[in-house]
């Protein structure tokens, strides 16, 4: 029997950070994972889709190079090359965890992990396969898996290969010549915009009246249209009815369609999981099927934990390393607390898509005193150097009352790498005036961001 400070279930982003956190803090630590270091961002989410989207825009570069002054012939896409670069590039991430893990003294146990309960002396006890553990502490980092609706003809699609998860469509070896994603939401629309580009007939299929969730609306629309000229169809405010051996059906107020393809990708989202943890061993507090937890990352119980995906807050790897990050401080005892106001997201289209803190729409049913300034980004000199015909913005939510920004979306070039920086001015709340103080480099198109702060 092993003695650990700290043993950590699921070894995805929050699970590897957190013990690494924890053994710098002085504390023994231990993963338990029964796939593969990363976890679902790593090895078949995050990280491999980028590598597919990265691959699409350089086809994409390739063959409208003219535009820029470049020719190229028979340019051509060999999907089973992506797929194969896509593997690599995962390998070596996995293997970089691996490395990391060993370098900070963490023992890894490739295996289920199971709470067992309390040993004798009060400890917990877990299960490592048929290992039993004991320490002082547990987090809970089980992730989450794929949201499967209970729409007639799904699981036998699942079954026969017809319909495939984040999982099975990034080892698809070929390019099917029509897909039908079930849901608009962010899983979604990255590979819908991957198949897209390389020639694939996509269909969209979203019961929503848009796509991307909670995203701005202005900017849903203005990636919708994108898309739209690139032969993507949305069918929204459309509920998918029954799946058939190579066909979709679904609903709208115009009344039933059916619509042939190759390929179902579900992407109906994702659902926190903890069913094989054995959380009732200690009584952990769940809703919905997620362990409810404080802003310190504690659940009911004390000296357990969960963080990430598990807990159903905010579905991100960057949440989940901020929550490792917490957990671990609340365990050595230097004050820390979540928050989850000024957490960036992204959708890693073409063109990109990053949002940050409140929507126009979102502070209005708030009844909060907004102004709201959207800005070109054809405002900035680098932009329009780069883009053709490029059509996309940045939208500033100012609290009148605050004389702070609450909200920034953005739809263009870069992004996903300037969204850092308006989280940085949500999350401390600086004072617009001071904010305009800062000083951009130019040319850049985050200068479009001290565009609207002038404006406002």
């Amino acid at each position: 029997m092993s003695q650990y400070d700290v043993v950590v279930i699921g070894g995805g982003p929050g699970g590897y950070l957190c013990a690494e956190r924890a053994a710098q803090a002085g504390l023994k630590a231990a993963v338990i994972e029964k796939r593969a270091l990363g976890g679902t961002c790593l090895n078949e989410g995050c990280v491999p889709t980028k590598s597919f989207l990265y691959c699409a825009k350089q086809y994409a570069s390739a063959k409208h190079g003219a535009n820029y002054g470049v020719s190229a012939e028979n340019v051509k896409i060999d999907h089973a090359a992506v797929v194969e670069r896509k593997n690599k590039v995962v390998k070596t991430l996995v293997g970089g965890v691996g490395s990391t893990m060993k370098a900070n003294g963490i023992k890894v146990y490739t295996c289920e992990g199971k709470i067992k309960g309390r040993g004798a002396d009060g400890n917990f006890e877990v299960l490592a396969g048929e290992e039993v553990l004991t320490c002082d502490r547990i987090v809970i980092a089980s992730g989450s898996v794929t949201a499967v609706p209970p729409v007639p003809g799904l699981k036998e699609g699942l079954a026969s290969g017809f319909v495939v998860t984040n999982r099975e469509v990034l080892d698809l070896k070929e390019l099917p010549k029509s897909i039908v994603c079930m849901g608009g939401g962010v899983i979604g629309l990255e590979m819908a915009c991957y198949f897209a580009t390389v020639g694939v007939k996509v269909t969209i299929v979203e019961m929503m009246p848009k796509i991307a969730g909670p995203t701005d609306a202005d900017i849903c629309d203005n990636l919708m249209k994108t898309y739209a000229k690139e032969g993507m169809e949305f069918k929204l405010n459309a509920k998918v009815l029954e799946i058939g051996a190579n066909s979709v059906t679904y609903e709208d107020a115009e009344g039933k369609h059916t619509i042939e393809c190759d390929k179902v990708p579900l992407s109906a989202g994702r659902r926190a999981d903890v069913s094989t943890v054995n959380v009732e061993a200690l009584q952990i507090q769940t809703e919905r099927g997620a362990v409810v937890t404080d802003r310190h990352m504690c659940t009911n119980v004390p000296g357990v934990y969960a963080i990430g995906d598990c807990n159903g807050k905010l579905m991100l790897a960057h949440t989940a390393y901020r929550e490792a990050e917490v957990a671990v401080h609340h365990m050595i005892g230097v004050k820390d607390e979540m928050r989850y106001e000024a957490i960036p997201s992204v959708i890693y289209t073409t063109p990109e898509v990053a949002c940050v803190g409140e929507t126009e729409d979102g502070a209005k049913k708030k009844n909060l005193n907004v102004k709201v300034v959207k800005v070109p980004m054809m405002y900035s000199g680098r932009y329009v150097a780069e883009t053709m015909n490029g059509d996309g913005f940045c939208k500033l939510v100012y609290d009148v009352d605050r004389k702070c920004l609450i909200g920034v979306q953005m739809i263009g070039n870069y992004a996903s790498e300037m969204i850092y920086g308006a989280a940085m001015m949500l999350e401390t709340e600086m004072p617009v005036e001071q904010l305009k103080k800062i000083v951009f480099p130019h040319p850049t198109v985050c200068e479009v961001i001290r565009e609207g702060l002038f404006m406002l």
